[in-house]
């Protein structure tokens, strides 16, 4: 290798996990070559464009707003959501609980030192389906960091440039892995390309083109080059059968490298919105969704839903103060005031008339969005946005209006009209998230807006097989030897630690927690 470098490991990816993990073998003055196929400036991967949004159990920042939660209601939620019920699942369940504690316990000081700051109000994501033992979050856990996912990212950059200054770790981008490299059972390295240099921003899809080859060796090697979002022909052949057909359309909500191929090598040896719980969700036939498949619920649940009415896209109703309260962009570039910690933009955002900047932008100019002072121009504009006429004026309008007059009353027999008036006891919801409920069809609400959904592509939550120090594992749980997987890649752990579903929040921290546990075990060899 050039220069002598002679890694203790080498890390396939240079996202959160990688960095994650080169920053627990570096420290120990150990050394790590990073390898990745895509250039410089996509560094951090897609923790980069995320929300920032982080999974905390019992945290300072839920106590200061009044929200008991504890292990064991964490992982009764937990359960309640991935759903276990396979012999395979032994190592996710494993997964579940050891990353339920470090969420509970260490997690929190973790980030600390690294100083990742967090927003004082908690979020509630995925609130579930009803019931105790179900799937959802029973208290609000989604802690959004003051930098988003910038901010998230940044410490582990800073800590992979300052480890390369001291000659403990080198990055080597466009290199593309095809292969490892195996003696007596036990990976001792890996083969691939080197790739043309591409000065495309981040994020965008770059060229393939072939320079030249490369080999290198070392005693271990990680595995944290993301899922398979981006692999549309990956995705529908990954398709569970509980959810029926693929969806013929998909909106890929993920960088184009995130292809999963690392992924087929090893086994050789979702814009997305964040909408509050107000809007109005009807199919594509204009029928109102039932609960519990409301916004901000149960996500895979309301696809399955969706695809049983034999069309992959779907539609919401809602008015300006809904939009302005609930409406959030996942990613970092859709939320300028808390990427850029501008806290006079922040209280903008919370008091202002508008909805965030972007959000208005996408109102205003999004394809996929209608804005309107009367319903029956709504509707028509729809059915002309779909290209059919399946939605009927006098069917939304009927449905609409009896939504509208169970708010007559302090009480109510309509579920979602009893979701968000529970909802705003919980005081961050009621400043910052869920708007008072209100008619839909009173003209001091509007304008009315309607939003085309479509189906998105986003996390993979399956994975290659690791026991809880990030090895790989072979059919029979044996070990191969040299071998570990981190991040998404290993489904965030075991292979799959969120089961059939997941809590929003928990992504970035199975990266973080992953990364850990593969490079601290490799610290310690």
């Amino acid at each position: 290798m050039e220069d002598q470098f002679q890694p203790d490991a080498i890390i396939i990816g240079t996202g959160l996990a990688g960095l994650t993990a080169a920053m627990e073998i570096t420290n120990t003055g150990k050394k790590v070559l990073l390898l990745d196929q895509e250039t410089e400036q996509n560094i951090g991967g897609q923790a980069f464009w995320s929300f920032g949004g982080l999974f905390l159990i019992n945290s300072p920042q839920q106590r200061r707003m009044g929200i008991k939660d504890s292990y064991d209601l964490a992982l009764q939620d937990w359960k309640g959501t991935a759903g276990f019920d396979r012999p395979e699942d032994y190592w996710p369940r494993q997964w579940a609980e050891a990353y339920l504690k470090f969420a509970a316990g260490e997690k929190y000081e973790y980030i600390s030192k690294l100083r990742i700051k967090l927003m004082f109000m908690v979020g509630w994501a995925e609130r579930g389906d009803g019931s105790a033992t179900g799937h959802g979050n029973s208290v609000p856990r989604f802690h959004v960091s003051w930098g988003t996912g910038t901010g998230v990212v940044k410490p582990f950059v800073e800590k992979a440039y300052k480890a390369q200054e001291k000659g403990l770790l080198q990055m080597k981008f466009r290199h593309r892995v095809t292969e490892l490299v195996t003696e007596n059972g036990k990976i001792k390295g890996l083969k691939g390309d080197i790739l043309e240099n591409d000065t495309k921003e981040r994020g965008a899809e770059t060229n393939r083109n072939v320079i030249s080859t490369f080999e290198y060796t070392a005693p271990n090697i990680i595995i944290a080059s993301g899922g398979i979002g981006a692999n549309h022909e990956l995705v529908r052949k990954n398709w569970p059968e509980r959810l029926g057909k693929a969806p013929e359309n998909m909106v890929c909500g993920v960088p184009a490298y995130v292809d999963g191929k690392m992924i087929g090598i090893a086994e050789k040896h979702g814009i997305r919105i964040l909408p509050g719980p107000s809007s109005l969700w009807f199919d594509a036939k204009g029928k109102r969704l039932p609960a519990p498949f409301l916004p901000g619920f149960d996500t895979l649940g309301t696809l399955q839903y969706i695809q049983e009415t034999g069309f992959s896209y779907s539609w919401f109703i809602l008015t300006q103060k809904i939009i302005k309260k609930e409406f959030a962009l996942s990613g970092s570039e859709q939320n300028p005031d808390i990427t850029n910690k501008d806290y006079s933009l922040f209280l903008k955002r919370i008091f202002g008339k508008k909805a965030p900047e972007p959000v208005e932008a996408f109102k205003e100019h999004g394809k996929d969005f209608i804005v309107s002072d009367n319903l029956e121009d709504l509707v028509t504009r729809m059915n002309e946005l779909a290209g059919n006429n399946l939605l009927k004026y006098e069917k939304i309008k009927s449905q609409i209006e009896a939504r509208d007059r169970e708010l007559d009353n302090k009480y109510s027999k309509d579920t979602q009209v009893n979701y968000i008036r529970n909802t705003r006891n919980y005081l961050g919801d009621k400043l910052g998230r869920v708007a008072a409920p209100h008619k839909i069809l009173d003209p001091e609400n509007g304008p009315l807006i309607a939003v085309r959904l479509n189906i998105l592509t986003r996390k993979t939550l399956g994975g290659i097989k690791t026991n809880l120090n990030g090895q790989v594992l072979r059919d029979d749980d044996s070990i191969i030897e040299g071998l570990y997987a981190a991040g998404e890649a290993s489904g965030f752990g075991g292979g799959g630690m969120h089961g059939y579903r997941a809590l929003e929040g928990t992504f970035l921290g199975g990266c973080i927690f992953s990364g850990m546990k593969a490079g601290k075990y490799i610290a310690r060899l």
